[in-house]
């Protein structure tokens, strides 16, 4: 499939077909990048999606627990190299 370059203010873009769009899953934001001199257009990812699921998850498990506060996670060379 061709498209053409056109100006749009200062810069340049091309209209990029929706049923193109409907196969990527391209919505609102892409990622763009150069590989081997080519233009590579990608859906932004949401790095967090399923998050809220897995906390329920942890939670409902009770593995949602505070490691900080573990008495079991002191060493011997916390005590020796340590100066407080």
């Amino acid at each position: 499939m061709r498209a053409r370059v056109v100006k749009i203010g200062n810069s340049q873009g091309i209209r990029i077909p929706k049923t193109l769009l409907d196969q990527t899953g391209i919505v609102d934001e892409v990622e763009l990048d150069i590989e081997k001199e080519k233009i590579v257009i990608r859906p932004v990812s949401d790095p967090r999606l399923g998050w809220e699921k897995s906390f329920k998850t942890m939670s409902d498990n009770h593995d949602d627990a505070l490691v900080d506060g573990d008495e079991n996670l002191s060493h011997s060379w916390d005590e020796q190299e340590w100066q407080w």
